[in-house]
Formats: structure tokens, sequence, C-alpha cells
């Protein structure tokens, strides 16, 4: 069992379950759209309920004794409610369908650079191409939507472009560090409710009063437990064991998966070009996820310079 979890058939399992987590996270999110919850009570949810859960890891292991300060900063601004309100308030001044683009399709490609600067990883000619290939196919797919439109949109794209830089950090963190799942609980989770809680109850605007107990119930139990907690800790081991740029790839697959479920769950209708676009970023995947040997050749020469 131990083998297993160690191994990058364990980290591919770890990304398909995020991939399901994600993809249901937006089904969730757009059910809740029309509720009364603004989005600093999704933000409420997400670090209350996931701290609460946590609370009890962190004090008895003590997490905090076997982080250094500079990490437990850094986790903590790159999982906090900075990044999550900025995501959010992307679907404010921007169409859904705009997430896909900016948010996830720039992750892939992103995280290669990173990978290149931070861990001194050779950026591979398929990986390249499989990156930028979910780029194209994120665009299709986003454009494919009839709410698309880019001049009128710029701040939430801008938004979702951060949460990617966050996000593609957090990941390339993950293996370099080798972040361990009592590091997210902490930093994550605990170290963010202290901080966003007092000022949500205090300072912020609110609408549990009025909206019904079935969303609440639905909203605190999705938002506050698989994405915060679950799927970060899923996130961090493919990471260390598939690798930051295939941890990438899956997420960028999210999109996709979510308009799928979309026509299934919601019955939302898909055009040709959808359909293609979702194989364009299963190509992408693949080529970022399959083992081959060969890479740039400047490549050496470029990272010893940075």
């Amino acid at each position: 069992m131990g083998a297993f979890l160690n191994s990058p058939s364990s980290g591919y399992l770890a990304c398909s379950m995020v991939v399901f987590i994600w993809a249901f996270w937006l089904i969730v999110s757009r059910l809740g759209a029309t509720s009364d919850l603004t989005i600093y009570d999704l933000a409420a949810m997400r670090y209350g309920i996931s701290a609460l859960v946590a609370s009890p890891f962190v004090l008895y292991f003590k997490v905090w004794k076997t982080l250094q300060l500079s990490r437990i900063v850094i986790l903590t601004i790159l999982l906090g409610p900075l990044y999550i309100l900025i995501v959010f308030s992307g679907f404010v001044y921007a169409p859904a369908a705009h997430g896909g683009v900016f948010m996830n399709g720039p992750v892939p490609i992103i995280t290669l650079i990173l990978g290149a600067i931070l861990l001194k990883t050779a950026i591979e000619k398929r990986k390249l191409a499989g990156a930028i290939l979910i780029i194209i196919s994120s665009a299709v797919l986003g454009l494919g939507a009839s709410d698309f439109m880019l001049a009128q949109s710029w701040i939430g794209d801008l938004c979702f472009i951060f949460g990617s830089l966050c996000f593609a950090s957090f990941v390339t963190l993950s293996r370099l560090w080798k972040i361990r799942t009592l590091d997210i609980f902490f930093c994550g989770s605990v170290v963010n409710a202290v901080i966003y809680l007092p000022i949500w109850y205090i300072f912020l605007p609110s609408g549990f009063a009025t909206t019904e107990t079935s969303v609440v119930i639905l909203q605190s139990i999705y938002q506050g437990l698989l994405p915060n907690l679950i799927g970060l800790v899923f996130i961090a081991h493919a990471a260390k064991t598939a690798g930051a740029d295939v941890t990438a790839a899956f997420m960028a697959v999210v999109p996709g998966f979510g308009a799928l479920l979309g026509m299934i769950l919601l019955s939302e209708q898909m055009s040709l070009t959808s359909w293609g676009a979702i194989v364009g970023l299963t190509i992408g995947l693949l080529l970022m996820a399959l083992k081959l040997p060969r890479s740039f050749p400047f490549h050496q020469s470029s990272t010893q310079d940075l």
C-alpha cells in the first residue's frame, strides 16, 4: 500500500478525483449563484467549516512547530481570502465561461515555466505542445458560450488570471516543498479562518438571513469540505507523485468535464465546436501526462541563466 501511495499511479488517481471535485464545484456554484449568499459568505463557509474539521488535527500534531514562518505566510496567502475573493469577483465582472479560459487554461503553461525556474525541470516539447493545445481548446470552449464578451469583461478576466497564477504557484510549491496534508490544514484552513472570519462577521455583507436552509447546507458542505480540504490534499499529493505539470494539465480539463456535467445534470446544450474543444483538451492532457524522454536542446542553458 505504501509503495502505491508513493507511486505516480496514486498521483494520477488523485488528479482524477480533483477533476470530479472541481467540476462538481462548478455545478454547485452555478446552482448557488441565484441565491442571496454573497461571495463573502462563500469564503466564510470555505474557511470556517474546513477549519472546524482541521483544527483538532492541527492542535494535536502542533503543525506550526515544523513549518518555517516564511512558508506559512506564502501558503496562507496563496490559499487565502485574497485569492478566493478575487476569483469569486471574476464571476461578478465576467461570465462563467471566461473562468475556464483565463483561470484553468493558463495553469499548465504557467506551471511549466515555474517548474523550469524553481524545480529546474526540462520543458519537454510534447508538454509545451500539450499546454498550448490546452490553452487553445479552453479558448474555443469559452468562445462557444453565448455569453463570451471579451471587451466588456476584462476586469473579471484579470481576476481569473490572478487565480491561475496563485494556483500554479501552489501546485509547483507542493512538489518543491513536499507539502503535507497537515500543512494544508493549518495554512489553508485554520490560519485563514482566524484572519478572515472576524473581518467577515463584523464588516462584510451577508445574505445568510434570507437564504433557504437547503441552499446554505449544500453550499456549506461543498464549499467548506471538498475543495478547501480534500481537493487541496489531492492536488498536493498529485504534484509530489505525478508531477506539477501533470497535475496542472488535469486541472485544465475541469471546464470541459464541467460542461459535460452541465449537459447531464442541468440539461445544458453543447455545440459541435465545444465537443471538439473537449477532444483538444483531452489530447493536450495526454501529451502532458505521457512519459516521453525528448526535451528542448536549449533548455539546460536557459535554466542555468535563470
